[in-house]
């Protein structure tokens, strides 16, 4: 007997059919296109589960910050809005894109850019004087970062005299918060620069530019805001943003076309709720681990409703005012296909999950 377990234990040393720590797959920050120095965060190795594309956290501009899942199924998406993105601001495969904040990258993501040609590069460190060198020695052709710390980078360089040694007609891409107004003047006027607002999150991708919507999943509810009925509430494939804006016909301040005003956000007081009352899901239980996985990965709020319609021919969703602050509020219906894409594709990653599991057999689980 003692033989035996002596083969056995020469033999998981050499082979079997789980992983070595030193077998397993292993992405790295460098692998996520997310490669650079940030002064906000540590480096923390973690084990991603292998039914994530990747891992990412939330800005914590509401709330702490909190980690986003991205599954496989959303990532078409989030290249196909990528490449809308930056063949409307005019970049081309093989232009040098300078960002000032790394995780920005995740929203797009990496593979977006690797697979539209884009070089991409980071400050040497988080700080203006970092940014005003990488400007003057790489040159790119576009920055993407967050629009006050560019704005008070390019007034340093104007204040310090050094404005003409700075590259002219780059293209700036503004992200990760609202943008700041007072970017765009001195941004034509240091480095005769065309400013873009971009707007979206690490949960869903990005969402507008310059006021225009890049989905078509996308929709705005009236009146999300109390007492400001005049905001409109951002929704995507079914899931509230949890963010209101104006809408004007007067455009944005970056393209007149673009009629949210996103640079005008208000925080939406009281959310959204999401009820479920058709899904295209046969299971009532995969159904529930969705719900759950959506509150788990992307922070929002899905609940079913009890009289929910199994094997629909598409998904109808009711988004509800919660009834403790507002009581028994009319909410809003969206139908599929179109309308709910994104809640769509979370289905699909949780079924997709559910026919693999956990490819570990030192993990069991009963229901």
């Amino acid at each position: 007997m003692k033989g035996i377990l002596t083969e056995i234990s020469n033999m998981v040393k050499e082979f079997g059919s789980a992983p070595r720590f030193e077998e397993m797959p292993y992405r790295t920050l460098q692998d996520k296109g997310i490669a650079g120095p940030t002064s906000a965060h540590v480096i923390e190795e973690v084990h991603t589960p292998l039914n994530l594309a990747y891992i990412t956290f939330t800005t914590g501009s509401s709330a702490f910050q909190n980690i986003v899942g991205v599954t496989y199924e959303e990532i078409p998406g989030r290249i196909k809005t990528s490449f809308s993105i930056l063949d409307r601001i005019g970049l081309k495969s093989g232009d040098e894109v300078l960002i000032t904040y790394p995780p920005l990258v995740n929203v797009f993501p990496g593979e977006a850019l690797r697979k539209f040609g884009l070089k991409w590069s980071f400050l040497v460190r988080s700080s203006r004087d970092a940014f005003l060198a990488a400007l003057y020695e790489r040159k790119p052709k576009a920055v993407i970062g967050e629009s006050s710390f560019i704005r008070a980078a390019l007034e340093d360089a104007k204040n310090m005299g050094v404005m003409n040694e700075l590259p002219k007609n780059l293209i700036l891409l503004t992200a990760g918060t609202p943008l700041d107004l007072d970017l765009l003047p001195i941004a034509q006027n240091v480095l005769r620069a065309t400013v873009h607002d971009l707007y979206g999150c690490q949960e869903f991708g990005w969402l507008t530019l310059d006021g225009i919507p890049l989905r078509e999943d996308i929709q705005l509810l009236r009146g999300s805001v109390k007492g400001k009925p005049n905001l409109y509430e951002l929704v995507v494939g079914g899931l509230p943003m949890g963010d209101s804006f104006p809408i004007t016909e007067s455009g944005h301040v970056c393209n007149m076309e673009g009629k949210i005003i996103t640079y005008r956000r208000e925080r939406s007081y009281p959310e959204y709720e999401v009820i479920v009352k058709a899904t295209m899901l046969s299971s009532s239980v995969t159904l529930a681990r969705l719900a759950r996985t959506i509150l788990r990965i992307k922070g929002r709020v899905v609940k079913i409703s009890p009289d929910v319609i199994m094997n629909a021919p598409y998904t109808v969703l009711e988004l509800k005012p919660d009834c403790y602050t507002c009581g028994n509020q009319q909410g809003f219906i969206i139908e599929g296909p179109v309308k709910t894409a994104l809640f769509d594709d979370l289905a699909r990653a949780q079924l997709d999950y559910q026919k693999n599991g956990k490819a570990d057999p030192v993990w069991e689980k009963r229901n």
